[in-house]
């Protein structure tokens, strides 16, 4: 398709276009959350199945999204907001906590979201992976958004004189790295541990990576 179709205006049923629109938006990323999170998966599903999954028509898919590239991309985007926005509520409230307390409290809210539905799971570290150029940058931005969270949180420990100064780009990137990684590979049933071990071991290579060593000052 060239471009999406020409959107309806005005109210009907009580609802303006826009909360119509909406609703149907959510129907399509519900059902693409099913189909591409659990069977059959991105590569085989088809406009028309997803379509028939939503309980909509292909043309009202075609109302809102031009391919299903452009579905998987905002689920992905989606799951990942819906991570963060459980990682910063965790990060609030235990904002006057000690390191230990806090990294905790914002990884176990974050595992918690990721594994409370294995489709997530899947269509984060899984299904948008090969997809196309477009998708890799968006996977890749995204993974950066998160180093640049672990980041944050470092200056904010630093500050404190809870962790040594130092740039911590790289180790934030080989942390969320390893985030990814066991995060998957415990819930696809390869990691014989329960969460809370997943969690508290996440949390000792943080505090690994975050607690001065010997050699390096405390900042004041």
């Amino acid at each position: 398709m060239a471009g999406r179709l020409k959107q309806p205006t005005g109210r009907y049923g009580g609802r303006t276009a826009e909360e119509r629109q909406a609703e149907r938006r959510g129907r399509f990323l519900d059902a693409a959350l099913q189909l591409f999170g659990d069977t059959p998966g991105f590569r085989a599903t088809t406009v028309a199945a997803l379509s028939e999954a939503a309980g909509l028509s292909t043309r009202q898919f075609y109302e809102e999204f031009r391919t299903l590239e452009d579905v998987l991309a905002a689920l992905h985007l989606q799951v990942n907001d819906w991570a963060e926005e459980s990682a910063l509520a965790a990060l609030a409230d235990a904002r006057d906590l000690p390191l230990p307390e806090r990294a905790t409290a914002i990884f176990r809210a974050y595992a918690t979201n990721v594994t409370s539905d294995p489709r997530r799971i899947r269509i984060t570290f899984v299904e948008v992976i090969g997809v196309s150029p477009r998708l890799e940058e968006q996977r890749l931005a995204r993974r950066s958004r998160w180093v640049g969270f672990i980041c944050a949180e470092a200056a904010v420990a630093v500050a404190r004189g809870e962790a040594a100064r130092r740039d911590y780009r790289i180790a934030a990137t080989a942390f969320i790295g390893s985030v990814n990684g066991l995060l998957h590979d415990w819930n696809a049933g390869w990691l014989d541990a329960t969460l809370d071990e997943v969690v508290e071991e996440l949390v000792r290579q943080l505090l690994g990576i975050l607690r001065p060593t010997e050699g390096t000052g405390r900042s004041g």
